[in-house]
């Protein structure tokens, strides 16, 4: 079994692979309640992209780790796509998706991390 840090490296190599943008690492360890140890927060500029990068998190951490999601919401619409982790929740937004939810603020208690976009 992967460490969970070790894991949202991966999944953050998965994004960058893709171009995703923005993102975010929000350590949810020390808030109590919290549905998960990290958020990963992303964006892709299109539907199809925000589907490239769901299916190259999902590659990566399965090439890295053998590890799959739990659970995929939001493939098909592709404004939104979570997938669960367990410990790790990976959240892939369209850009006025992203502001409209505004997890970073949702969860202002966390450590939030940022990664540089590669271009």
């Amino acid at each position: 079994m992967i460490k969970t840090n070790e894991l949202v490296k991966t999944i953050t190599r998965g994004i960058q692979e893709k171009k995703g943008s923005g993102i975010v690492i929000a350590d949810l360890g020390n808030i109590d309640g919290a549905i998960a140890r990290y958020f990963v927060i992303c964006q892709g500029n299109s539907p199809s992209q925000v589907e490239a990068i769901a299916e190259s998190v999902g590659d990566f951490a399965w090439k890295d780790s053998g590890e799959k999601p739990t659970h995929v919401v939001g493939l098909g619409t592709d404004q939104w796509v979570a997938m669960d982790y367990s410990d790790v929740m990976v959240h892939i937004f369209l850009p006025e998706t992203r502001a409209f939810y505004d997890l970073e603020n949702l969860w202002q208690d966390a450590k939030l991390t940022r990664s540089p976009d590669i271009d």
